[in-house]
């Protein structure tokens, strides 16, 4: 048979790997011992062979003609693989445990996320295929996770050690993920407002752009940690000058400072070549007009530029996402306070219960974006 996509032939390849050679699962008896692997054959037996049913048409994608039809077929059969691997774990799990609450855990092993990582690649890959606009593919995606969603809640994960440790620390999790939310937020505001002035700046003042995109490059190649280390002393220092205003080398104002710096240049950009993509017929059109410059800015040129704008409004607020794990180091919170106790304690699912969210945190922050982004493009102009 004629292969028809080489991608889905590699992926199945490397999960064929990872299901004979990984264990699914890995069960010790504490959290801090290592545990013995699990393979998936040893799980599959009895009624359990049923779950291997949404494998199927995986198996069989690289010989699948790329019609609408097997594309549909190929990201449900990925979602329901994802959730029948995730409930077999779960079940697993509880059979493990014997319905006691005892110091055993059963963790998620390498085959898992091995398989997990894969069997989502291949559904993103039959999604694409379908074509369509980004804001449908974008909640097709976050629609690839809804069995799994009804798993988690339904309680039938709860043995597994990653949500034993939820359990464990369940204020902290809430804790650390208003704090997220927190450092995400307040960094959007002064990043986006910043960086578009200073890339409406670049377009009208173009001798200025090498000084100011060499600095901002600069900036955005300063590793995170070294960053936010160099703005503990001077931030301590404003805050003895001013013992009011809340400054201190540690904590909330350092960590919002360095993630708002680092969102500069992604909009910086943006803004300048959502400016320059704005053909000079239609500024002519608009000064022929009468236009003044303000109404030019708001009625033309803010408008055909906004979806470049919102591009880059996205970049910073993954980035901003995936830096504010590091915030931790300096007393801001966030998840990363989770993962850093988790690593200081030699406890992996504490480590990922820490990072799962950070994760799931940017996929859902860049399907809110890309369906922004789709309706702008079918809205009014």
């Amino acid at each position: 048979m004629t292969v028809r996509n080489p991608v889905p032939l590699l992926l199945v390849g490397l999960m064929l790997l990872a299901a004979w050679t990984l264990p699914l699962l890995s069960h010790a008896p504490n959290r801090l011992l290592s545990g013995r692997g699990i393979q998936l054959a040893t799980l599959l037996h009895g009624p359990r062979l049923l779950l291997l049913l949404p494998a199927v048409p995986l198996l069989a994608a690289p010989w699948l003609p790329p019609r609408r039809g097997c594309c549909v077929l190929l990201a449900s059969a990925a979602s329901l693989w994802l959730a029948a691997l995730t409930g077999l774990a779960g079940a697993e799990a509880a059979r493990l445990a014997g319905g006691a609450d005892t110091l055993a855990r059963t963790s998620l092993g390498g085959g898992y996320w091995a398989l997990f990582i894969l069997g989502a690649l291949l559904a993103n890959d039959a999604l694409r295929r379908l074509g369509g606009a980004g804001g449908r593919l974008a909640l097709a995606q976050l629609a690839l996770y809804l069995p799994l969603l009804w798993l988690l809640l339904s309680g039938r994960l709860e043995a597994l050690s990653l949500l034993k440790e939820y359990a464990n620390h369940r204020d902290s999790f809430d804790e650390a993920l208003g704090r997220h939310l927190q450092l995400v937020g307040l960094t959007l505001l002064p990043a986006g407002v910043g960086g578009a002035a200073l890339g409406l700046w670049a377009f009208c003042r173009p001798r200025a752009r090498g000084v100011l995109f060499a600095a901002l490059n600069i900036v955005q190649t300063v590793p995170s940690l070294a960053l936010f280390g160099l703005l503990i002393a001077p931030l301590a220092a404003l805050g003895r000058l001013l013992p009011g205003s809340g400054l201190a080398g540690i904590g909330l104002p350092p960590a919002l400072l360095a993630l708002t710096l680092y969102g500069l240049l992604p909009m910086a950009r943006s803004t300048l070549a959502g400016l320059q993509q704005i053909p000079d017929g239609v500024l002519e059109a608009a000064r022929g007009m009468g236009l003044s410059a303000g109404q030019r800015w708001r009625r033309v040129e803010l408008p055909l530029a906004l979806p470049v704008l919102i591009s880059g409004l996205r970049v910073t607020a993954i980035q901003a996402v995936g830096l504010a794990q590091l915030a931790a180091l300096i007393g801001a919170g966030g998840f990363g306070a989770i993962m850093f106790q988790g690593l200081s304690g030699s406890a992996l699912d504490l480590v990922l219960l820490g990072v799962i969210p950070v994760v799931a945190l940017a996929v859902a922050v860049d399907a809110l974006f890309k369906l922004l982004l789709s309706l702008l493009e079918v809205g009014p102009r």
